[in-house]
């Protein structure tokens, strides 16, 4: 186990205050928070529906002291299914008794698949049940990443499973327990660290049309591109390598509300334009949709995008 300084864990929580977008006056009650985690009072379970446990990779792979830690050794973890060590009966009576006990809080990360439910189980349970009665106990539901929150790649269009993200699914059975959708092919891990702090201290964030917290995609990727300026002067690149704005090589930027650009991936280095690919709206609730969805392509026919600053997405009243 990894040895966390007092100092380093002010440090942490001071990021973390960052993250949310609040001040340094925040940083006690995020110190509280994440007290709260490491006392077991913050019980956290982790289901997966139909997905390539991307977003769990993408936790793991964040920055020291990050979420991987935060999550191993400071959350009350109750089960993850790449994580936990129990399997067996052992692991699905652990699941069983926290879900009869409630006042967790209900991670899912991928897609239901409603039409043939047992492409996805949890033992010999289908994962659509347990969903249901995981989620009717919880304090709250996250769905993490694209496929939990709108359905992904597994629901793109003539798919056979009839996968659908979770908040459509809990909506359709009638399920009231506040959803949090954190999309993201993967989602980064600040998203979901940053939201289990907050919703511990300072209850449900606000989210825009989409359910998203508007402190991590209140912005359109576009108006935050390094490559702005060459937009603005017309300098597009004709290629992958080249330098210039990415948009005619398909960049989904003007259409994506998300922060890549100002929090970056793998600690703090880049993310897909930095390193010269475009955009491909992986937090859009469009994002692999259609059979005609574009990752690249070329696009010099179409009209650039209005150059009026897009406004935020719609908050939820």
């Amino acid at each position: 186990m990894t040895i966390v300084t007092r100092r380093k864990f002010l440090q942490y929580c001071g990021s973390l205050a960052a993250i949310l977008g609040l001040g340094p006056s925040a940083i006690p009650a995020i110190c509280q928070a994440i007290d709260q985690m490491a006392k077991g009072r913050a019980p956290l379970l982790w289901l997966q529906g139909q997905s390539c446990s991307g977003c769990s990779i993408s936790l793991l792979n964040s920055t020291e002291p990050g979420p991987a830690q935060i999550l191993t050794s400071s959350i009350s973890l109750i089960f993850h299914p790449n994580l936990s060590a129990a399997t067996g009966h052992t692991c699905l009576d652990l699941i069983n008794s926290t879900v009869d006990k409630g006042g967790y809080i209900l991670v899912i990360e991928g897609s239901i698949p409603t039409r043939i439910p047992h492409a996805c189980m949890v033992g010999e349970e289908p994962i659509d049940k347990m969903v249901i009665r995981a989620a009717q106990k919880a304090k709250a539901v996250i769905a993490l990443g694209t496929c939990a929150s709108f359905g992904g790649i597994p629901a793109a269009e003539n798919n056979v499973t009839g996968a659908m993200g979770v908040p459509e699914f809990l909506k359709l059975n009638r399920i009231g327990t506040p959803v949090i959708s954190l999309p993201g092919c993967p989602a980064h891990p600040d998203w979901l660290v940053g939201t289990l702090v907050y919703v511990l201290k300072f209850g449900l964030p606000n989210l825009d049309k989409f359910g998203r917290p508007t402190m991590f995609f209140a912005k359109v990727l576009h108006d935050q591109c390094p490559r702005f300026a060459d937009y603005e002067r017309e300098k597009f690149a004709k290629t992958l390598d080249e330098d210039g704005c990415l948009f005619r090589l398909g960049c989904m930027g003007p259409k994506t509300y998300a922060d890549c650009s100002l929090r970056l991936w793998n600690s703090r280095t880049s993310f897909c334009i930095k390193a010269g690919a475009p955009c491909i709206g992986c937090t859009m609730p469009e994002f692999a949709a259609k059979a005609s969805f574009p990752f690249y392509r070329k696009r010099e026919l179409l009209p650039l995008p209005d150059r009026q600053p897009a406004q935020p997405a719609e908050v939820r009243p």
